[in-house]
């Protein structure tokens, strides 16, 4: 085996195969790939992005966006209860919606909801511009950026550094009543403190795409929530016809010059 397409293989399948040459990860993240102790060292890995993947988390994001943005979840218990409760929220410029990570997928939903008319921010580790998109970088800037936050977008790539970053102490420099989307990685959430921030009314809802566990244990407490929107990992799941094409195409220029346009890099774990 030279190739190997990949999603969360078990620890040490990969190290089986001495001739591997490249390894790519289905997906644009490649975290369930490096945390194999017995992952081959420099071998390649090649992540799996494209126009179809940018445009499925451009729709999730503005789609939950928009929903907390309206307060559909208190819409939809109102028609429940048949009462007719028209709720008014500010108007989107007046709405300031920040988007963690500024990668491929996040700049492009950063871009569609400035569009869309929010009040964008954007943070990353490096600075990153992006027009109708106010930005900020670093550890510095961070608590600048939470700041005055109403709805918070998560889509960092996740490393050691932002693990667990959606925890409590984030969640206490947001505005209060704030909302947060997490689609991204389960292990960027402390599952405890988003609960204890819903109970306190920090949060005023969340909307979750991935977990620590997936598929998300029955028993656990996020199905049940009332503030609580849980989504199995679809935000950008791509469809078997073009993640194959793109795998193709990825595979056929790596053969050709020993690279790709959407090689990651492993030491910086994206």
């Amino acid at each position: 085996v030279k190739q190997a397409v990949v999603w969360r293989p078990r620890p040490g399948d990969l190290a089986r195969f001495p001739n591997l040459e490249v390894i790519v990860s289905i997906g644009a993240g490649i975290d369930h790939v490096l945390v194999d102790p017995h992952l081959p060292k420099d071998v390649p890995i090649i992540r799996t992005v494209g126009d179809d993947l940018t445009q499925r988390m451009r729709e999730y994001v503005a789609l939950h966006v928009l929903r907390h943005h309206r307060d559909m979840p208190r819409q939809l218990q109102a028609q429940a209860e048949k009462d007719w409760h028209a709720i008014v929220v500010p108007v989107a410029p007046n709405r300031i919606v920040g988007v963690m990570g500024l990668g491929n997928l996040g700049a492009a939903s950063a871009k569609t909801l400035s569009d869309l008319g929010f009040t964008t921010r954007g943070w990353s580790k490096s600075a990153k511009t992006i027009e109708g998109v106010k930005t900020f970088a670093g550890g510095d800037e961070l608590d600048t950026f939470l700041s005055g936050c109403e709805i918070l977008v998560n889509l960092l790539p996740l490393t050691e550094v932002t693990k667990g970053i959606l925890n409590a102490d984030l969640f206490a420099k947001l505005t209060p009543g704030a909302c947060v989307i997490n689609c991204a990685r389960g292990g960027h959430l402390v599952d405890e403190d988003l609960l204890s921030a819903l109970e306190s009314g920090q949060i005023k809802q969340a909307t979750l795409d991935v977990f620590h566990q997936e598929p998300l244990p029955t028993d656990h407490a996020f199905w049940s929530h009332s503030a609580i929107t849980v989504t199995p990992h679809v935000a950008s799941q791509i469809d078997a016809a073009t993640g194959g094409r793109l795998i193709a195409a990825n595979l056929q220029e790596f053969a050709a010059t020993g690279t790709c346009p959407d090689m990651a890099d492993a030491e910086r774990g994206y």
